[in-house]
């Protein structure tokens, strides 16, 4: 008598840990889905940052390229202007 009651004891306990599996499974899950999303989520930010980087240095090269065609452009209108206008050397 005393080992069908263990048995059937037995047998709960092992029901109960095949369910507390099953859920470690189904969160284990959960996880998984949350961690893959977090990842996509991170290299999409990443690639915008990394387009959104190079656009800036685009930006910022033909900026560069302005500053030097409107500096070339000074220089060139102050040696025109200084060969038009007698220096005054003395003053």
């Amino acid at each position: 008598m005393e080992e069908l009651a263990e048995i059937s004891y037995l047998r709960r306990r092992i029901q109960e840990l095949e369910e507390k599996v099953e859920q470690l499974r189904l969160s284990r899950r959960v996880l998984m889905n949350l961690i893959e999303k977090i990842e996509r989520e991170k290299n999409g930010f990443l690639s915008r940052l990394e387009r959104e980087n190079r656009k800036l240095h685009q930006d910022n090269y033909r900026y560069a390229r302005r500053l030097l065609r409107k500096n070339r452009q000074i220089v060139e209108l102050e040696s025109k202007l200084e060969a038009v206008l007698p220096v005054n050397k003395g003053n």
